[in-house]
Parts: C-alpha cells; structure tokens; sequence
C-alpha cells in the first residue's frame, strides 16, 4: 500500500469515528481522530458531546507514551482557541507527534488556519486535503455558518409518480412506505431544527420529532438532541391541542404574540422574511443544520428564494391523480424560470427511491 493509499485508509477510519457522533454533538462538529505508528493505530477518538473532551483527546490518551513521532489523522482542523475546552492544535504540537494529516479545514474564524499554524510551529509535519470532500459532508451547516453564511437548509419532500403529495382532501397517509419514514428520522435527527408551517400541523397534527433511528448510528453514548420544531403561523392558528405542544420548551412559533402559548413556554419569534429567519437562528441559537418539512407553499417559497441548500426527495412508485395536491405550488411562464438541480445520490428505500439533489445554475 502506497503512503497515499495508507494516508486515505486511516482518514476514512478517521471519518467513520466521526459519524458516531452525528446526532449529539450540536452545535459543534462531528471530529474523528486515529493516530497510527508504523502503520499500526494506537489511539482513536471521536468528540460525543459538546462540552466533552474532543476526538484528538481520546485519541491521545489511548496513545500514551507510544505517541512519539506517530502520524494524527484528525477530519477537522483542531481547534486552536479555548473553549470549555483547551485547544486540540496545543496538545498535538505537545505529543510528540511527527506528522498530522488534515482532511477538512475549519471555516470558525477562531480557528481558520489558526490551528495548522501551531502545529507547523511546533516542528510538526502538516497535510490537508485527504478525504476532504466525504469529511466536509459531515459539517456541512456547521462549515457554511462559521464561514457567515446562512444555515445549510435540507428540504424534504415525498411525493407519488406524478408528483403529488396528498389527495385533494388532505389525507396523505402514507404515500411512502415505512422504510422510507424511517430514513426520513435520519435526517431530522442531524438538525438542529425542522421547520414547517402551521397548515401542516392543522392537517397532520405532526410531532416532527425524532422517533426512531437505526441502532448502528447511535454509537456516541450520549443523548440524542432533538431537533427544535419551528412553527411558521403568520395569522395564530396554532392550536393549544397540537401534539408536539405535549413538549412546548421544544417549540418555536412565528408569528403574532399569543400569551396562551407564552403560558405553555413556547418560545415566540416575531414575524420576519425566511431569509432573515435563517439569519435568527443562526445567530441566536447556533442552528447550523436545518430541515424543512411543509407543505407545497412554504417548500416552494424557500425554493424560490434560493434558501435551499439540498433536496431529500423521496418518490414512491404510485400515482394520486390529477385532483391531488402538487408538490410545488409555483407559477412559470417559461422555461427560463425553472429551477433546476444536480442530482447527488440516489438510493432505493423500501419500495422508494430517495433522491439527494443540490440546486445549480445550469441551464438546458
């Protein structure tokens, strides 16, 4: 095996570690780090919880004293400020450590080549850009709102052959099957928030929590963070009877001041723009992963305003006819208008097909 082949093997080890944190680390990041002599591991580590040591520290406390002039696979670059912990940059420059590899670099201005900066000053050899695509994936809101830019937006939807959503009535249980649910829980549980509108809660009385996900994810040994639920209810028609209103600290509703959900404790937000929303959020609560799941006016509003960084559509092999409800409420008049995607990935689950897609500007 070549030092490239091995370089790769170990960050992808690197990365797999790093995934066993994925629904508990909010608001940080998912990190893996392996250190490896003579092509043999020594130490591992993940980060499971903000507050908890990170991945580098594990990694270096199973190494010990065999760290000398070892090789640090780390998927981030290490912090180098101090948080509620010391940063990761100083206790590698102080392992002994020969050479660390870098897959992704850390878009925090706190960190920023920051890190890397340390390590080269210390006498230690640096790489990065190994595996930097598939370790990026892990972060993906996180490195877009450290860079200043809006949350990463995933908008999901489910729909029949023809594009439909649910009968003219309503009644859209279940278009999909149940393996497809439950791939949906997947995804709910890498957000910091799901929003939708308030005509979804009135239809579906939805909970939009995070109910059951695959056993072999949950490797991190620390509680699962559930997604807040966003309500967009710009005239006050939530009912007081909702479900998810059973946990209102879990809630936020947009919309006019109501002081009977103020009595519940749900946090109100003031009317604004869905791109000012986003802004909020990040802001103030450190929501850097969100998901949409609404119904076609409000999933096509966030379309047609560019607020959607990724597409989870899932499609099931029927059809509802043309009296049900479209899955895209826009209106064009010509071919210019459309939106178009790249499509990404492309899996069957279930019965279903689940597509990934991200917008692009490419025109036919």
């Amino acid at each position: 095996m070549s030092s490239t082949q091995q370089d790769q093997y170990w960050m992808k080890y690197a990365i797999s570690l790093a995934q066993r944190g994925l629904y508990t680390t909010r608001p940080n990041p998912n990190v893996g780090c392996v250190i490896v002599k003579d092509n043999v591991l020594i130490g591992e580590g993940f980060h499971p919880k903000a507050g908890q040591a990170h991945a580098e520290v594990f990694a270096l406390r199973q190494a010990g004293a065999a760290v000398q002039g070892a090789t640090a696979y780390v998927t981030l670059e290490p912090c180098a400020h101090y948080g509620r912990t010391p940063p990761c940059a100083l206790a590698l420059s102080q392992s002994g450590v020969s050479r660390v590899v870098i897959a992704c670099l850390d878009s925090n201005p706190l960190v920023a080549g920051k890190g890397i900066d340390i390590l080269i000053q210390a006498g230690i050899q640096v790489e990065h850009g190994i595996c930097e695509e598939e370790a990026a994936a892990l972060n993906r809101g996180f490195l877009k709102s450290m860079a200043g830019a809006k949350p990463y937006v995933r908008l999901k939807m489910a729909s029949s052959l023809d594009g439909r959503t649910a009968m003219a009535s309503g009644e859209s249980k279940w278009i999909t099957g149940a393996e497809a649910r439950l791939d949906v829980q997947h995804w709910r549980a890498m957000s910091a928030a799901v929003i939708t509108g308030v005509d979804t809660v009135l239809a579906d009385d939805c909970e939009l929590n995070v109910r059951d996900i695959p056993a072999y994810v949950v490797q991190a040994q620390a509680e699962l963070i559930q997604p807040i639920r966003i309500v967009l209810d710009r005239q006050g028609r939530m009912p007081l009877t909702a479900k998810m209103l059973l946990q209102p600290d879990t809630v936020m509703v947009m919309g006019p001041f109501r002081q009977d959900l103020a009595d519940l404790g749900v946090l109100q937000l003031p009317i604004m723009t869905l791109a000012d929303l986003l802004v909020y959020l990040r802001q103030n609560y450190q929501f850097f992963d969100l998901m949409v799941e609404a119904g076609a006016t409000l999933s096509t509003a966030f379309l047609q305003q560019n607020l959607v960084d990724e597409l989870i559509s899932y499609v099931a092999p029927t059809f509802l006819g043309q009296s049900a409800r479209s899955m895209f409420a826009g209106q064009f008049t010509s071919m210019s208008e459309q939106l178009r995607f790249k499509l990404i990935d492309v899996a069957q689950v279930g019965n279903d097909l689940r597509l990934r897609l991200i917008p692009t500007q490419e025109t036919i």
